[in-house]
């Protein structure tokens, strides 16, 4: 590809609602700017952008694709990007490095709640948007309605710049308006210009002085004239477009087929003239010391590079997939990992058309590309120059929201597991492993059940290691309500010398939390001075593995108060068995009971979807704390056991279609109801038994 100056980039993020034809879209805009030589489908496997094994068995993009491509003497490096919930984190960076967005509808569909989420996402990354309606051509797809629906969800700014010819089996163009003219498809996507019909004129006539009206409302010059009844001029309303576009003041509507590959070159041209430039846009930055510093578009200036997004490529290794905000970034250079404090070798740099890598020399500011086998960088670190370091601000993901259990179908996989998933965590910002050290369980966190999926499939694809997901183990407790005393005699004797340790244990409760105290009350040399820390062991030990179900003890005080030994069989290691089975005794006489982790929960939801959602808390045996109004959302609190929160994102998201979002953390431990207890217990004798 022909190397261009920062004034003739245009990086665009295809965001929107699953389905809505994103990859299909990039598919006829790289197949009509000549970037590829044939229009792949997702339904065959064949598209650029959904490249990965997993996305063509899925149909669905899980992860974004850069796909540059040339047009009107500009480059365009698309980001196409996912649709699905679960991978909310692949929009969030890729609207973090871009200066346009392109929300994509189904016309027949309307307006989603993906929608009106990557449209928030916008919002927050202050670039502007433009929408395309796709499957113009599709059953029962609706222009008018789509429109009317844009306006509630995204305000007034909404304006048609496109109106469709015809409708669903009828539709056969698209009419400009801001230039006026009419362009027809044939069933091969062939492209002509012809009239604008009769019975449409009028319709065109009042598109086209609503869109001047926004126009003359976006630029004060042009509010004047227009307020005096002169008319603007041609060049004035696509001046006016561009700076409207760029304030966010307006939002353009196009339409038209991807699949078809209507509408697709009027598109690339609005793209190229409304979208801004790199070179329009300021960031934010700070220096050695701290100070915060402005940063502009400029090949010559300061380097600065985000590291967006990484790959673990299995035969490439790992990609890192960067946005040079500053300065430029050559080949076969060095730069400074300024997040690592670790001078990284730049091998060759490349820009990535779906899984293509095509070498360039350097990548200048504003440009989006790829390098191979950084060894220290990962995604939200900084690439610049040791003598001026700068780092820019990292990308904020959402936090994991589900987790579960992974377990190996093999035996001995365990540690295969661990440093695969880790591998794939360094790829993914949006999820988290670790192992429980109480329940020995590897845990896997995502945005969603579809996620933790893909992320397990990803892992035997990628490194040979077949697992499953489960529910992962409650990190129940185990205490006790009331006191007892028991005595065990370890006797034993085979021949040679024997063994012997008798003790006598005193156990009473202590307060939440107060965790476990050990007293010597010995006198008299009954149990002799070097067997008492073994006894304190036997009951540590015992308190570790658990004594009612398996779970650790805890908030107990023993005490010992009496024994007795032998001269000659006693040991520490008889003194540690007699401990550990006077406190078995001792314990099951004391009123023992299960305690169960409590989160607090915070839930935001519609207003609608408030019933529903107190309902399903009060289910899950749920205390509510309050409730508020908070950014055009309730927000309900609550403590609910973490036993019942393991699929809440699930519910959650079938609950508010989608709309609901919640947050949680450890609060305290409280005793689990009895008859859930029984059950607890049950299963985790016939567990032991097997």
């Amino acid at each position: 590809m022909k190397k261009v100056d920062v004034q003739h980039l245009r990086n665009i993020a295809l965001v929107s609602h699953g389905g809505a034809g994103k990859t299909s879209l990039a598919e006829a805009m790289l197949f009509t700017a000549g970037a590829t030589s044939r229009l792949g489908r997702v339904d065959d496997g064949t598209a650029v952008t959904d490249y990965d094994p997993e996305e063509v068995r899925r149909k669905i993009s899980l992860s974004t694709a850069l796909a540059p491509l040339e047009w009107q003497d500009c480059r365009i490096n698309l980001l196409d990007t996912p649709g699905y919930f679960d991978f909310v984190g692949e929009v969030i960076s890729s609207l973090r490095v871009v200066e346009g967005a392109l929300v994509l509808l189904d016309a027949s569909a309307g307006v989603a709640v993906g929608t009106e989420k990557v449209w928030k996402y916008a919002q927050e990354a202050g670039i502007p948007c433009l929408v395309f309606i796709n499957k113009m051509d599709r059953e029962n797809a609706n222009f008018e309605r789509c429109v009317s629906e844009l306006r509630t969800a995204m305000g007034p700014g909404i304006a048609p710049i496109e109106i469709p010819v015809g409708q669903a089996d009828s539709f056969r163009g698209i009419i400009d308006v801001v230039r006026g003219k009419m362009l027809t498809y044939d069933a091969a996507g062939k492209e002509k210009v012809a009239d604008i019909p009769a019975e449409l004129a009028s319709t065109v006539q009042a598109a086209r002085e609503a869109l001047v009206e926004a126009v003359a409302a976006a630029d004060d010059t042009l509010t004047e004239k227009y307020l005096e009844g002169e008319e603007l001029t041609q060049e004035e309303i696509e001046r006016g477009l561009a700076q409207g576009v760029a304030s966010r003041q307006i939002i353009p509507v196009l339409c038209g087929s991807a699949l078809k590959n209507a509408g697709t070159s009027t598109l690339l041209d609005y793209l190229v003239r409304l979208v801004p430039s790199p070179a329009s846009r300021k960031y934010k930055a700070t220096d050695k010391q701290g100070q915060e510093v402005e940063l502009e578009s400029r090949a010559d200036g300061p380097l600065a590079a985000l590291a967006f997004k990484t790959i673990s490529d299995p035969y490439v290794g790992k990609i890192t997939l960067l946005r040079v905000v500053s300065g430029t970034l050559t080949s076969n250079s060095t730069a400074y990992n300024v997040n690592r404090d670790h001078d990284e070798r730049i091998g060759q740099l490349f820009l990535m058309r779906g899984k293509e890598q095509i070498p360039v020399d350097s990548l200048e500011a504003g440009d989006i590309g790829g390098v191979a086998k950084l060894a220290e960088t990962l995604t939200n670190d900084t690439l610049t120059n040791r003598e001026k370091p700068l780092r820019l601000p990292p990308i904020v993901f959402p936090a994991p929201v589900i987790t579960m259990a992974v377990v190996p179908k093999s035996r001995g996989d365990d540690d295969k597991i661990g440093a695969g998933l880790a591998r794939l965590a360094e790829e993914d910002p949006t999820c988290a492993v670790q192992r429980n050290s109480e329940t020995s369980q590897m845990l896997l966190s995502g945005q969603g059940e579809l996620h933790l999926e893909v992320l397990v499939s990803r892992l035997q694809k990628k490194f040979g290691v077949e697992a499953e997901l489960v529910l992962p183990k409650v990190p129940y407790r185990e205490t006790i309500k009331g006191t007892a005393k028991a005595e065990y005699k370890h006797k034993k004797q085979t021949g040679g010398r024997g063994q012997y340790g008798h003790v006598f244990l005193e156990i009473e409760p202590l307060p939440l939390g107060a965790g476990f105290e050990f007293v010597d009350k010995i006198f008299g040399g009954a149990v002799p001075k070097q067997y008492i820390p073994a006894v304190e062991k036997g009951v540590r030990e015992t308190m570790a593995e658990g004594i009612l179900a398996g779970y650790p003890v805890v908030d107990m005080r023993v005490t010992l108060y009496d024994g007795s030994y032998h001269p000659v069989d006693s040991s520490e290691m008889a003194f540690k068995l007699a401990a550990s089975m006077a406190l078995k005794k001792a314990f099951m006489e004391a009123n023992p009971i299960l305690m169960e982790p409590i989160m607090n929960v915070e839930v935001h939801v519609p207003e609608a979807a408030m019933g529903d959602v107190m309902g399903d808390l009060n289910k899950k045996r749920g205390r509510i704390l309050g409730m508020e109004s908070r950014d055009g959302m309730q927000v309900v609190r609550a403590q609910v056991p973490l036993a019942e929160m393991f699929r809440y994102a699930t519910d959650l998201r079938s609950l508010t279609q989608g709309r609901g979002w919640f947050r949680m953390e450890f609060d305290h431990y409280e005793e689990v109801p009895a008859q859930i207890a029984q059950q607890i217990i049950a299963e985790a004798k016939k567990e032991n038994a097997s």
